[in-house]
């Protein structure tokens, strides 16, 4: 009997250890997690990099942590809308706290060239010349070609817009999809398209557009298709990128080049002036203009890539490209922003 209660005893005890010991063990865990935490996120300002970026996060966080991967460099991301994200680079090269600008077309980098440091990657043998800056401020990144779409439950391909002077048509008024410039690069870079095609001045074009447009106005490029596609307009004008990618999901849209030519104005990369990690900021670059990259974003994102050393896939139809005056677009920039408010207001 003495022997049983002996037993007893030291299982009781044991038993009381158990949830001690168990404890012990989740505490020493969690400790260990806390402290390799706290070690993954106290980089050293060599592995550190700060991008600004106004591509969409399925564009940027496979690209950018492939460059993590590679290079052991840990990335900061602040994304948002191109002109959003230039006013905030702004204020953040002022406190040696961005490093790059990473989207938006060429000519709003052009237009903000006293933002930027010159720098030339290591690839740039393999650009286009007509994808080069003259004087290092950006390095572009993929060409976008601008692209008419349409309802093709609605419209039928006969119907359907051809070309840029089709858009005036009465029967798209108030039909067209278009995102506020304010918000969108692409919007803006349709515009200049539009005045350099036709070589109407600014202060006529614009005000006939928008009143094409019967005031409708979206708020971001990113509604265009699904508002095409759901029938609450029967055209827009997009990137050929995401025209292609909408098509691959099943939209109800088809696509259409302009006949009488487009733009397909590059979307760029550029240093900040004052980055902290200016270094890194190189890297950084070179690594999205590389081959891998750049074939991958071709494959992946229906985006042409700027290097001369990769051929096109075979579903990239034939582009008519017209000579685009990028200066003159950085140039007008301001005017058409200002221009463009003072229209929107009166419609409040």
């Amino acid at each position: 009997m003495k022997k049983r209660n002996t037993i007893l005893k030291k299982f009781i005890a044991l038993s009381l250890c158990i949830p001690l010991i168990l404890t012990g063990c989740a505490a020493s865990k969690r400790q260990k997690e806390i402290q390799e935490l706290s070690e993954k996120y106290a980089v050293p300002n060599e592995n550190q990099l700060i991008v600004y970026t106004s591509h969409k996060e399925e564009v940027y966080l496979p690209i950018i942590r492939e460059f993590e991967n590679r290079t052991g460099i840990w990335v900061d991301i602040v994304a948002g809308g191109t002109a959003e994200m230039m006013q905030k680079a702004q204020e953040a090269s002022e406190n040696a706290r961005c490093d790059i600008m990473f989207g938006g077309g060429i000519e709003s980098y052009e237009a903000h060239k006293n933002l930027f440091m010159p720098y030339v990657t290591s690839q740039i043998g393999s650009f286009d010349s007509a994808d080069i800056s003259s004087d290092g401020t950006w390095t572009a990144f993929t060409q976008l070609p601008i692209v008419f779409i349409y309802n093709d439950k609605l419209v039928s391909a006969t119907e359907a817009p051809r070309k840029w002077s089709d858009l005036f048509d009465d029967r798209w008024k108030g039909q067209i999809a278009f995102a506020d410039p304010g918000n969108s690069g692409t919007s803006y870079t349709i515009l200049s398209t539009m005045e350099q095609n036709f070589g109407e001045s600014i202060d006529s074009l614009v005000p006939r557009f928008y009143e094409q447009l019967g005031g409708k106005i979206l708020k971001s490029s990113g509604q265009i298709i699904p508002m095409v596609s759901g029938g609450s307009y029967l055209i827009g004008i997009t990137l050929e990128e995401t025209a292609k990618k909408y098509m691959s999901l099943g939209y109800n849209i088809s696509m259409i080049y302009p006949s009488d030519g487009t733009s397909a104005v590059p979307d760029g990369c550029a240093i900040i002036k004052n980055a902290p990690h200016s270094y890194n900021a190189g890297l950084f670059i070179d690594f999205v203009v590389g081959y891998d990259t750049q074939k991958y974003v071709m494959e992946n994102f229906y985006r042409r890539p700027v290097r001369t050393d990769i051929t096109l896939n075979s579903n990239y139809g034939y582009v008519k490209v017209i000579p685009f005056d990028i200066a003159k677009s950085a140039e007008d920039e301001t005017y058409v922003f200002e221009l463009w408010n003072s229209l929107t207001k009166k419609e409040d």
